[in-house]
């Protein structure tokens, strides 16, 4: 079964901050045509239905193509995907190598490699997944993937805070999202229990009654990926691994997910936004689908747009 659409109609939003990274500048204002996304990422058993409908094989379980890898050793071109590994301590945030490794056989249906499974997760945002991979489901769904304006639409649900929720991060103690819990990246205590990804749905909708919009995993987004809201502006990213921000092969991934931590990575905002290759498949990406529609009523839940 297919996730319910939340129907939004759409209108004018300041998109962006000047409060946090370069690349989220400069604030601007946006307009937004009427449109419907999915109450909830995409589950582990939702993308398991399209594969047994399709026979669909991702990116992470294709042979790597020598030829855009010279030199590469041939056991290296073996399928396979970036896999989350703690290290034993704290070391140098500033290089990702030391969290990050190559797990051959790794895929969405075995997220951390061979011996992993997703056979208890069915209710998880599939992870694991390329963009070409999110673009297929969304097409067998009759849907699309959203832009990056209709996604941060979605996710601010009308509010101009720091958060859909407010400005602070756990109002009154509570928390509102999965991101990491502990110190980064040897330590997480877990949010509400779930270390790494957990159920959609667990944490509190945001005002449009969407989940997950923040936290969880990261989500794709059909916008190509330039250093600004406009280009030639500074580039930046931190939690999605790969080489330098090229907006002829990378996309806008938003929402953070349960990787971020506040001394590494303050991107799980709305107005947050990293760069990823298109080709990646790493176990904190996900993605939710979204349609376009014409002359929607208000969105469910929601105050006047401003």
């Amino acid at each position: 079964m297919l996730t319910e659409l939340i129907e939004l109609r759409g209108g004018s939003f300041p998109m962006g901050s000047a409060q946090f990274y370069a690349e989220e500048n400069p604030v601007h204002t946006v307009i937004v045509s009427p449109f419907a996304i999915e109450r909830t990422p995409v589950t582990n058993a939702q993308f398991a239905a399209f594969v047994a409908d399709t026979g669909y094989v991702t990116v992470a379980e294709r042979p790597l193509d020598p030829a855009l890898y010279p030199g590469v050793a041939e056991a290296d071109l073996a399928p396979g995907a970036l896999v989350f590994a703690p290290t034993a301590g704290p070391v140098n945030l500033a290089d990702w190598r030391q969290w990050w490794r190559w797990a051959p056989g790794a895929c969405w249906s075995r997220p951390f490699g061979p011996g992993s499974s997703v056979a208890e997760l069915g209710e998880h945002p599939v992870v694991q997944v390329a963009y070409p991979d999110a673009a297929a489901y969304a097409a067998w769904a009759g849907r699309r993937l959203p832009t990056e304006q209709e996604w941060e639409y979605a996710a601010r649900a009308g509010a101009a805070t720091v958060y859909p929720w407010g400005d602070e991060v756990a109002p009154g103690g509570r928390l509102m999202a999965n991101t990491w819990q502990g110190a980064f990246p040897y330590r997480n205590d877990g949010a509400l229990g779930w270390v790494g990804t957990s159920p959609v749905g667990t944490f509190p909708p945001n005002a449009f009654g969407l989940s997950d919009m923040i936290g969880n995993v990261w989500e794709w987004t059909t916008t190509r990926f330039v250093g600004g809201h406009r280009p030639g502006s500074a580039a930046g990213g931190c939690c999605a691994p790969g080489r330098d921000p090229d907006p002829t092969v990378s996309q806008v991934l938003k929402g953070g997910s349960h990787l971020c931590a506040p001394e590494y990575c303050h991107r799980y905002r709305p107005a947050a936004r990293s760069p990823q290759s298109q080709d990646s498949a790493t176990t904190h990406i996900g993605f939710r689908c979204a349609v376009s529609i014409e002359g929607c009523g208000p969105a469910r839940n929601a105050t006047a747009t401003r």
